[in-house]
C-alpha cells in the first residue's frame, strides 16, 4: 500500500491529512478517561520509588487492574493499598485512597496506618493486657494506656512476602512469630488483594496458629471518594446497616454495653452526611472519639449484602462495603493533623478522609460477652471484605 501511494498529488495529500486529523480528534474526544491507560499510569506512583531494603527484606509496588481500567497500587511494606483509581460520574479516574509517592513516606509518616493490613489484632485492647486459658499476656501499649492495631511491631511495619497471581490479584504472606508483639503462637497469615471486573477491591484473609491465640485482621485504607486532596469528607453520605453500637470510655475502650443508635448521632440506618451531627455538643461519645471512631454492631448479613454505603458529594462515586465480619469501625479522620504530604501534594488535613474497618469488636479478649476472637491449632481464621465502586444514581 505504501508503494501504491508513493507520489500523491498535493491536493490529495492535504485532503488525506485533514481526514486523519479529524478522525484522531474524534477518537480522542470519544475515548472515556478510564480506558486511557497512559493517563491512569500517570496517576499511580512510580514503582521504582518503592524499591528499598527494610529489615533485610525487599519492598516493591504491585499494580492490579481489571478489564474496565480500574487500577490499584499495593506495596508489600505493611501490605498497604497505596492508590485506588476508580471512575467518577464524568468517567474521570479518581484516586480515592490516601497514600504516599514513595515507600519512605509510609516509613516516616506521623500516621502509621495509611492503607495498611492491620494485625495481629485490629482496634484496641485495654491496658495492653488479656488473659487466655488462664495466662495473662502483656502487649506493647501505643495508644495512651492501650494497645492499638497490634501494638509494636504491628503488621503495618513489616515487609510481606508477595506473589502476583495475575494482573488483578496479589497474594501477601507473613509469619508472625510466637510472642511477636506479646501475642502467643506462630501465626501464618495470608492476605489476598484482588480487583474484580465489577469494579471492586476484594480483600481475603486467612491465618493458622500453633498455639491458642487471638486474631482480628482488617485493612485501614483512608478514603476520600471525591479524590485524595479534595478537601473535607463531611458532606459524604453514609449509610450503615447497624441498629446498635458499642459505646466507649475516655480512652476509646468499649464499656461492654451494646446500645441502640436510634435517637443518637450514631444512627446511620438512613443515609446521612458525616458532618450532619458530628459536632453535637452534648454527646459524650462524640467527645470521647473527637468525632466518629466507634464500632458498629452490624445487622444480620452475609457477603452478598452491603453493610455500608458511602457516596462522594462531588464525584458521585459510591462505595459499598461487604463483609463476613460482625462489626465495622467507622472513623471520621478526627486525628488527622496535616503532618504529612500525600501523593497529590496536599497535606492530610483534619477530617479529609474516613475509614471503614471491617472487624470483630474492639477489646474482645477482655469482653466475654463479645464474639470470640480466639484461634486454636487446627482451626483456620478465614474472612473476606469487599469495597465495590459505582456511580450513585
Amino acid at each position: 500500500m505504501r508503494n501504491t501511494f508513493k507520489k500523491p498529488t498535493l491536493a490529495l495529500a492535504l485532503a488525506g491529512s485533514l481526514l486523519i486529523t479529524a478522525c484522531n480528534q474524534s477518537a480522542k474526544k470519544n475515548t472515556p478517561t478510564m480506558t486511557d491507560s497512559t493517563q491512569a499510569t500517570k496517576q499511580l506512583p512510580q514503582a521504582s520509588a518503592f524499591e528499598k531494603t527494610i529489615n533485610g527484606k525487599q519492598t516493591h509496588l504491585y499494580i492490579l487492574k481489571n478489564k474496565n481500567g480500574v487500577e490499584a497500587a499495593v506495596t508489600n511494606y505493611g501490605g498497604r493499598i497505596v492508590s485506588l483509581l476508580v471512575p467518577d460520574k464524568d468517567g474521570k479516574l479518581t484516586d480515592v485512597v490516601l497514600g504516599f509517592e514513595n515507600v519512605d513516606g509510609f516509613v516516616n509518616s506521623k500516621e502509621p496506618y495509611y492503607g495498611a493490613t492491620i494485625g495481629r489484632f485490629g482496634n484496641r485492647i485495654a491496658k495492653g493486657k488479656f488473659k487466655l486459658d488462664g495466662k495473662e499476656y502483656t502487649l506493647a501499649t501505643n495508644n495512651g494506656p492501650n494497645t492499638l492495631h497490634g501494638g509494636h511491631p504491628g503488621f503495618q511495619e513489616v515487609v510481606w512476602d508477595a506473589k502476583q497471581i495475575d494482573s488483578a490479584t496479589l497474594e501477601l504472606s507473613y509469619l508472625s512469630k510466637d510472642m511477636e508483639g506479646g501475642f502467643p503462637g506462630n501465626l501464618n497469615v495470608k492476605v489476598t488483594y484482588q480487583i474484580t471486573d465489577d469494579n471492586a477491591m476484594k480483600v481475603s484473609y486467612s491465618a493458622t496458629t500453633d498455639k491458642n491465640t487471638v486474631v482480628n485482621l482488617t485493612n485501614h485504607a483512608f478514603f476520600n471518594l471525591n479524590g485524595e486532596g479534595s478537601g473535607t469528607i463531611l458532606d459524604h453520605q453514609v449509610q450503615i446497616a447497624a441498629d446498635n453500637y458499642t459505646p466507649v470510655d475516655g480512652t476509646l475502650i468499649p464499656t461492654g454495653k451494646i446500645e441502640a443508635v436510634a435517637g443518637t448521632p450514631f444512627d446511620f440506618t438512613k443515609a446521612t452526611t458525616i458532618g450532619a451531627r458530628i459536632n453535637t455538643a452534648d454527646n459524650v461519645q462524640l467527645k470521647n472519639g473527637k468525632g466518629y471512631d466507634h464500632n458498629f454492631v452490624l445487622s444480620k448479613h452475609d457477603i452478598s449484602t452491603p453493610i455500608a454505603t458511602v457516596t462522594g458529594d462531588k464525584s458521585g462515586i459510591k462505595m459499598e462495603v461487604f463483609t463476613e465480619e460482625p462489626a465495622l469501625q467507622f472513623y471520621s479522620g478526627n486525628f488527622m493533623q496535616a503532618k504529612n504530604v500525600m501523593k497529590g501534594g496536599k497535606k492530610d488535613e483534619f477530617r479529609t478522609s474516613f475509614a471503614m474497618e471491617t472487624q470483630h469488636y474492639p477489646d474482645s479478649p477482655n469482653q466475654p460477652t463479645f464474639p470470640s476472637t480466639e484461634l486454636r491449632p487446627g482451626q483456620t481464621y478465614q474472612t473476606q471484605s469487599i469495597y465495590k465502586f459505582s456511580i450513585a444514581k
